[in-house]
């Protein structure tokens, strides 16, 4: 009980976590106002999931730094054995359900349970914890190991399959490796092969058979759909278009104040929006509050994930300060991805929007990267600790080149 009571004492001083935790409740509480747009009881219940995810964060902040890190190799064991589980033949439908072709959640019977959103914080942790340890990073050789660490969930994620969620550990291990000093031009050559293997892969989606496409037929679909709303071609719009099409018909039509509440509910049930209370939220909250609840909301986004960045400037500990910089790359990357899917400039991907999206494991998980953030950003600077990340130093450079 001291020790919890320390901690809390810690915690509560003037610091720009704080920011980032009004912040979280501001969009919580935006997300279950918007819910309850489209269906009133999903909306108790996300008001109830909001609930536990406060008592969750609680206890994310207990624990000392130190003991989340010795523990990080633990729950990357268990994240593994449970995206294993998703994929193993014959488990029955009851325990790993099928939702649109994904096995990407198990029944607590409580809840559905997706260890993606899991594996994304376990991921972050793990390599910070690897990087804080070593410098080989600084080779272009040394970025083999975290690049072969993040494929291991990666490739058990795509098998679900969710290309989606996969997609979000890429920008997280680039942004981690330029923060703890990675060479730049090692990191842009490999950034470079990745964005020319997604150029050809896109022109090889037109040219190219079935049998030899990387994609499947309805990741394929949709890269095609976006790009004919983009040229203004109908031809996708009542069939692999219609998602991203009637987003966009809710999105415009929201002007500058939105609907309201009851107006705006009864144009969403017109429009027959699919996933309009999870991945399509964005287009609900438009509507309704018009381009200012658009821009309001991004306005809360860019102050939490500002939140994170300042927090870890003031951080000395090399493993906290790059699991929050890795907190934050992850929220950017998926809100801009899935605004991005509501606006017509992604394709549809099946990414959740955090804070907002209806969904008990996202919004937990949500809220553990902020209880995490409360955690780090309690700690006092070490007497004794390793010096920041430091970059191209001479002396570093002839060392590790």
């Amino acid at each position: 009980m001291k020790i919890a009571q320390n901690r809390w004492r810690s915690v509560w001083r003037p610091h720009p976590c704080w920011c980032g935790l009004l912040a979280a409740l501001l969009l919580a509480g935006i997300g279950i106002n918007a819910v309850g747009t489209v269906d009133p009881v999903s909306a108790t219940r996300q008001l109830q999931w909001l609930i536990i995810a406060l008592g969750v964060l609680a206890v994310c902040v207990l624990p000392d730094p130190r003991n989340i890190r010795r523990v990080v190799f633990v729950l990357c064991v268990i994240c593994i054995a449970l995206l294993i589980l998703l994929i193993l033949p014959g488990i029955p439908r009851s325990w790993v359900p099928v939702r649109h072709g994904v096995r990407a959640w198990i029944n607590l019977r409580f809840m559905m349970f997706q260890p993606s959103e899991m594996a994304k914080i376990v991921f972050v942790l793990a390599m910070a914890r690897y990087l804080c340890h070593r410098q080989n990073y600084r080779t272009l050789r040394g970025l083999l190991v975290p690049f072969v660490i993040t494929f291991v969930p990666v490739l058990l994620i795509v098998m679900e399959p969710d290309l989606g969620t996969a997609i979000l550990f890429f920008p997280v291990l680039f942004i981690m490796l330029v923060v703890a000093g990675a060479k730049l031009r090692h990191l842009g050559t490999v950034a470079a092969l990745a964005v020319l293997g997604l150029v050809l892969n896109v022109i090889a989606i037109s040219v190219l058979p079935d049998r030899m496409q990387l994609l499947r037929p309805h990741q394929r679909n949709r890269i095609k759909a976006m790009i004919s709303q983009v040229q203004d071609d109908p031809q996708f719009i009542k069939d692999i278009g219609y998602q991203q099409y009637q987003s966009l018909a809710l999105v415009g039509s929201g002007g500058m104040y939105g609907y309201g509440s009851e107006r705006s509910a009864q144009i969403i049930r017109f429009n027959a929006l699919p996933e309009n209370h999870n991945d399509m939220i964005f287009a609900v909250i438009v509507n309704r509050w018009g381009l200012v609840g658009g821009l309001l909301t991004l306005g809360l986004y860019i102050l939490l994930i500002g939140s994170y960045f300042a927090s870890a400037a003031l951080l000395k500990d090399p493993f906290a300060r790059l699991s929050i910089v890795g907190f934050a790359t992850l929220l950017f990357t998926q809100m801009t991805i899935n605004i991005g899917m509501a606006i017509g400039m992604v394709p549809i991907i099946g990414i959740t929007l955090p804070f907002l999206s209806y969904g008990g494991s996202s919004l937990v998980m949500s809220f553990v990267m902020v209880g995490l953030l409360l955690n780090f950003a309690s700690q006092r600077p070490a007497i004794v600790a390793r010096p920041s990340f430091e970059f191209d130093q001479p002396d570093t450079a002839m060392r590790y080149e």
